[in-house]
């Protein structure tokens, strides 16, 4: 069977389990990827495994054992890599934005940020908090946390309802699909084998460019419509109350904003420290804590610090919210060690040579359109941008073994994290806690939300395509 077969038959199972037979993605994605190994000829299977010996991964004496493995093990060789890759920067990104939440340090943020920019122009607020929050606590979460105060900020100034809503989601979206370490492009960075510095780095420009785009789209609607505030808007009891903008039981700003900065600041070294021949022993020092693992789990003590300084006499509060984030953290980390069993077993297809033959390889920024695009598919048709991005990234990735593209993989990851966004509709959870928590009709949001989450991928890709171009850092 020809890895083109393999791979549609793939993403029918993926699809087909989750929306016909409303799986998990987890089973989905595990499903998928034994099929393919079972479908597998065992020619391919030898040619995956000279081509790993040629490539010094394997001996010839591994490359014989690989070739007789089961399809079972198979999988479970390259679910076991997955978890090695993400394991433990998902489930300390989990904690971090947990204890952000309850400590109180995710609202001294926004507040402070609200503080700067004033009532005025409250919805400029929104949109740097919602980018920023978004980095390590999920968009679902930052919306809950955000859309109340944008109901109190639509109480004090009477207007501009819509405005508020827009810039939060604008904000939130965007950084959940393009800046690490949540999940999806997590994953996709180390799919593709991108520097987590630079996938930060890119992700954050690129998402500069869509959440200006986002914040000019929902200035253009509110002026065009009006959507009032409305009883049936669900929401806790307590959303009804002013900010307190100087309650003391929240950390100052500057211990709010350090789990969130640590991490980027010491990747950002460590990137730094590699574009470097010569470093300084002083940088080589620095350079070792802006290791992945290690930079996200000395940002998740520190957010466990905050928490900790926070919830004085409450000796509980430390483990509930650790417990809590593994729990959610979890599950995130089971879907994405199944998207990288899935991308393992078809990649030992022989899909990059298919891919070469058929020429897109060598077609350059095509491939960032093919990307953007298979991710839009997957997104529209199951709903989760997360779960589009991890089924995405192994097709991707098919385009690096094929041949070079011409410039960095960076670019590739951002069209699969800017195709994540086309198309948000009934069947996406983001889709529900919008129309619900704003009292937003069903019409409403397909009318106006959706048409503005589409338009940032879609202004992200041309940005991308843009910068591969300009800068195609090879």
């Amino acid at each position: 069977m020809s890895p083109v077969a393999l791979l549609l038959i793939g993403m029918a199972i993926v699809l087909a389990g989750v929306l016909w037979l409303r799986l998990h993605a987890f089973l989905a994605l595990i499903l998928a990827a034994l099929a393919i190994s079972v479908l597998t000829p065992r020619s391919a299977l030898e040619s995956f495994a000279q081509g790993r010996v040629a490539a010094g991964q394997l001996t010839e004496k591994q490359a014989e054992k690989f070739a007789s493995q089961n399809a079972a093990s198979r999988v479970a060789a390259e679910f076991g890599e997955g978890c090695r890759k993400v394991g433990i920067l998902i489930a300390m990104a989990a904690i971090i934005g947990k204890c952000l939440l309850d400590s109180g340090a995710a609202q001294r943020i926004v507040q402070s940020i609200l503080a700067i920019f004033g009532v005025a122009r409250a919805q400029l607020a929104f949109l740097i908090s919602g980018f920023l929050l978004a980095i390590p606590v999920f968009f679902d979460t930052v919306f809950y946390l955000l859309i109340p105060i944008g109901k109190a900020m639509r109480r004090k100034t009477g207007k501009n309802y819509l405005l508020y809503i827009l810039t939060i989601v604008a904000g939130g979206t965007m950084a959940h699909s393009l800046v690490p370490p949540t999940p999806g492009p997590l994953f996709v960075a180390g799919e593709l084998g991108v520097d987590l510095g630079t996938m930060m780095l890119a992700g954050l420009v690129v998402g500069l460019f869509t959440i200006s785009f986002g914040y000019a789209y929902a200035t253009w609607a509110n002026r065009r419509w009006e959507i009032p505030l409305r009883d049936d808007a669900g929401e806790p009891e307590q959303a009804d109350a002013p900010v307190p903008v100087g309650d003391q039981r929240l950390p100052p700003a500057w211990l709010a904003f350090l789990p969130v900065l640590l991490p980027v600041v010491l990747i950002g070294i460590a990137t730094y420290r590699n574009t470097l021949d010569e470093p300084p022993a002083w940088l080589d020092a620095l350079a070792y804590l802006g290791d992945k693992n290690l930079a996200l789990t000395i940002s998740a003590a520190a957010a466990l610090l905050v928490l900790a300084l926070m919830k004085r006499g409450e000796r509980a509060a430390l483990s509930e919210a650790t417990k809590s984030a593994i729990g959610s953290g979890a599950t995130i980390i089971l879907i994405t060690a199944a998207g990288a069993a899935f991308g393992g077993v078809l990649r030992q297809t022989g899909i990059a040579g298919a891919i070469a033959e058929i020429g897109g390889a060598q077609a350059g920024w095509t491939t960032l359109l093919i990307a953007f695009l298979v991710t839009m598919l997957v997104r529209t048709a199951q709903g989760s941008a997360t779960v589009a991005m991890i089924t995405a990234a192994p097709i991707a990735n098919a385009f690096l073994d094929a041949g070079d593209l011409g410039f960095h993989p960076v670019y590739l990851a951002l069209a699969i994290g800017c195709g994540s966004k086309p198309i948000p509709w009934m069947n996406d959870s983001g889709f529900w806690v919008i129309t619900r928590m704003t009292g937003m009709k069903e019409s409403e949001t397909l009318k106006i939300v959706t048409p503005m989450m589409s338009l940032m991928g879609v202004v992200g890709l041309v940005v991308t395509l843009i910068a591969a171009w300009l800068v195609p850092l090879v």
